[in-house]
């Protein structure tokens, strides 16, 4: 594990953290991981504050069948273990703090991105919209979809939770844009070396480039993960977004100026020059 900074103002702060998930067919070996994690994410807060820590898609568990088939086990409600830990640690370090987990919702799970704010108090969670079913996925088999987007403001930033496949689909990023005036989308994913991995990247910088957003895509680490994106809303040959390593366990520090993203606005009118309906054209 690395802890690098790209620190450019004193804006919002945000700790990345490229993390290792190793197997969890138990519940055992899941608390044993977020005691890891936990101890992990405290030792870089202690090092230097951040306003905002993000973990990956489903951080708490594998990524692999042998985990997803034992969901009735492994996934938590809101008052879980996971999120008893991670609240009591935003709480301590005044911070928030966005996670991933298998929440148990109703008769199904869903995959949730869940927010603890500085107060140790649950801010609300998002779930999956898109399940990917293909190459290394298949969340279709063992998931539930969400149903509404959500966002949620630290130190005076619309920020959005996005997970994993949903980067596809650009109409949810418009969206968020256009109507929730999110400035900073976290981008939280499990993505696997398969067939998709190599658009992965492009895809980034194109959400972030056309609705003139910072993006974070944060993935986690092994072997066939790796290689998170920090993205800023403009991209050229000057301004370039930040690689994760490839493969390693990465804690990653950002600063988001809000002045950046008006900026871009103003230089390039991107969202101005939209029309309102192109479907009557």
């Amino acid at each position: 594990m690395n802890v690098t900074s790209n620190v450019t103002s004193e804006n919002l702060r945000i700790l990345a953290c490229q993390v290792f998930i190793p197997p969890t067919p138990t519940v055992t070996e899941r608390n044993l991981h977020l005691e890891r994690m936990v101890q992990l994410v405290e030792s870089a807060l202690q090092e230097e504050p951040a306003d905002l820590v993000v973990l990956p898609e489903l951080s708490g568990i594998e990524y692999s069948r042998s985990s997803f088939g034992n969901l009735s086990e492994l996934a938590e409600t809101l008052d879980g273990p996971t999120c008893q830990a991670w609240k009591h640690l935003a709480k301590v370090y005044r911070t928030t703090i966005v996670f991933g987990m298998p929440r148990t919702a109703g008769s199904g799970y869903c995959i949730s991105q869940v927010i603890a704010g500085p107060d140790g108090k649950l801010i609300g969670h998002y779930d999956k919209l898109h399940l990917a079913q293909y190459g290394a996925s298949m969340e279709k088999e063992y998931f539930s979809r969400g149903d509404r987007v959500m966002t949620f403001t630290c130190k005076g930033f619309r920020i959005a939770p996005v997970i994993c496949y949903d980067i596809r689909h650009p109409e949810l990023f418009r969206t968020l844009a256009l109507r929730h005036n999110v400035q900073l989308v976290l981008h939280c994913g499990a993505y696997a070396r398969d067939e998709s991995f190599h658009t992965w990247h492009p895809f980034i910088i194109t959400r972030a480039m056309e609705n003139q957003m910072f993006m974070l895509s944060l993935n986690r680490a092994g072997e066939n993960f790796g290689h998170s994106l920090f993205c800023p809303p403009w991209v050229d040959e000057n301004t370039t977004p930040t690689e994760f390593p490839e493969h390693n366990e990465a804690l990653m520090r950002f600063t988001v100026d809000a002045s950046v993203i008006s900026e871009v606005r103003e230089n390039y009118t991107f969202l101005r020059d939209r029309f309102d309906d192109y479907d009557a054209l």
